[in-house]
């Protein structure tokens, strides 16, 4: 348990939040939400005491001991991975080191051998020796290999760096449990290992992620930064925003009476109590929804940007033809002799660790490479549009502001059309005439999808297009890519864009391509993943 009292942040005259009181229970797991800047970071850091507020405090009971995902991927560079993990748990690393220390002093005393005693008690108490046994089943699950436990840190890559501080944070059973971003840098398998973690986790969690899919397989509560407050509902976060988009629109429908609205509500209320969800936590959770009223229920302050992909014209029969197409990059064959066929409809989410294969794919198709061997042909009326992975090019040194900038991509030129594409994606006012090389990743990627907007393609192609979103606009583009009537290839970690989206999967691995017409949760129970 972990409890704020009165807790207010604010930077100069900019207030985040203030008089927060919550007290976060055992046995849930609450995710953080809010839009991008309202502080959802800077909270975790305050309950963790590595940011201090400017009012109020934290109150953490005597012997509760609390984890935190460190974000210092270079911090334990001079450690082995095991030590790493094992410190997650300082009393017991410490406990550790100075036992090892006393037994090998070459001078060892009847005082060091009643201290050691005293620490190998201690060690006992602590479950030291099943210490490096659970920190390796933490590693292997989260996709570190035996033979890298005993590596340094150093030695590393930096996606498996996270994931060991990942372990570190998880190792010991905490009493609280904080974590920014988890999912970050894991695949699918660690991904749903992790979200079994924390539903049989009996102790607090309290999870900050733009991942839908694990917010909703996890969380029990929401504690949504909004109004310069932070309320806690109960639910998911498809509760939460199914619930809070439902109360907007009655709000909106100012002549609507107010039993049929109590009526709706309630509707809703038993609906999603019924279905919570599939996951371990759905028992507690739909006991939670139960008791919900309907005052509970708040429209959100939050804006979403409108994502529509409307078609110039509708494509023909013949799509796309990929014939034998095979690629090596610094020496290594990343594609080897690939060949599909898309046909009208197919929405195609390539899956897999394969990144480099599936990144390369699409450049060739966009005639931004050119393949080794083999070829491909599209079809005389498709018209593509590509959202790439890296979009500096774009952006990097261009002197035009916002209007400018998108202008160029236009076949109209008139400024309010263009103007128009802008505000669907929150660039009003004075935003639209921010200058295009001083952007930040998400207005850099929502820029990109106002360009595919205006491109009228009946035919899409984006790579990692949720990257640097906050959860409003990945919800928009979900729902902007389910609606598209045209033909599309996606690269995403995303797995709720994946498995509302997509109808073919496909996986590109060294042992072979996988390519059927199923959707994610049927891929990933091939796989064995779930």
């Amino acid at each position: 348990m972990i409890k704020t009292v009165n807790v207010s942040l604010q930077f100069g005259k900019r207030i985040l939040f203030e008089n927060v009181n919550i007290q976060f229970d055992d046995g849930n797991c609450y995710g953080i939400i809010g839009a991008n800047g309202a502080g959802k970071s800077q909270f975790l850091k305050i309950l963790s005491g590595e940011l201090q507020p400017n009012k109020g405090e934290v109150i953490i009971p005597p012997g509760k001991r609390l984890a935190v995902l460190k974000q210092d991927h270079f911090a334990y560079d001079e450690y082995s991975v095991m030590d790493t993990v094992i410190m997650g748990h300082k009393r017991l690393y410490e406990v550790m080191k100075e036992k090892d220390a006393l037994y090998m002093k070459p001078d060892f005393s009847d005082e060091d051998g009643l201290k050691a005693a005293e620490l190998e008690g201690e060690f006992a108490e602590l479950d030291g020796w099943e210490a490096e046994a659970n920190a390796a089943s933490l590693l292997s699950h989260l996709g570190i290999p035996e033979a890298q436990h005993s590596m340094m840190m150093r030695e590393l890559e930096a996606n498996d760096k996270v994931k060991v501080l990942l372990a570190q944070a998880l190792f010991g059973n905490p009493d609280i449990l904080l974590l920014d971003e988890p999912t970050n840098h894991l695949d699918a398998k660690s991904i749903a290992w992790l979200e079994r973690f924390l539903g049989d986790f009996e102790n607090t969690v309290i999870v900050v992620s733009h991942d839908r899919h694990f917010l909703n397989e996890v969380c029990t509560y929401v504690a949504d930064i909004d109004y310069k407050k932070i309320t806690l509902y109960a639910g998911n976060y498809d509760f939460w925003y199914e619930s809070s988009q439902l109360a907007l629109r009655q709000q909106r429908e100012a002549n609507k009476r107010s039993e049929a609205k109590i009526k709706e509500l309630q509707d809703f209320i038993q609906r999603f109590s019924a279905n919570a969800s599939k996951s371990k936590q759905a028992t507690s959770r739909k006991k939670l929804l139960e008791k919900i009223v309907i005052e509970d229920i708040k429209p959100s302050s939050r804006k979403y940007p409108f994502i529509e992909f409307k078609p110039e014209r509708e494509a023909g029969n013949d799509l796309l033809v990929i014939e034998g197409i095979s690629k090596t990059i610094d020496g290594v064959k990343v594609l080897d002799n690939f060949s599909m066929r898309l046909e009208k409809g197919d929405k195609v989410a390539f899956v897999g660790e394969e990144n480099l294969a599936k990144t390369t794919l699409f450049q060739i198709l966009m005639g931004e490479i050119e393949p080794d061997e083999g070829s491909f042909k599209w079809g005389v009326t498709i018209t593509p549009a590509y959202f790439p992975k890296d979009n500096n090019r774009y952006f990097d040194g261009v002197e035009l502001n916002l209007v400018d900038w998108l202008r160029q991509y236009s076949k109209e030129k008139d400024e309010t059309f263009v103007r128009g594409f802008l505000g669907r994606m929150l660039f009003t006012g004075e935003e639209s005439q921010k200058m295009a090389k001083v952007l930040s990743g998400g207005e850099r990627v929502r820029c990109m999808l106002s360009r595919m907007m205006l491109s009228g393609a009946n035919f899409l192609l984006l790579d990692e297009p949720t990257n640097h979103l906050d959860l409003e606009s990945i919800t928009s583009l979900n729902n902007g890519l389910i609606n598209f009537p045209g033909t599309l290839m996606l690269i995403s970690q995303d797995h709720q864009l994946v498995e509302t989206v997509a109808n073919r999967i496909v996986e590109i691995s060294p042992e072979g391509v996988f390519d059927k017409r199923v959707d994610y949760n049927t891929y990933l129970e091939m796989k064995g993943v779930q």
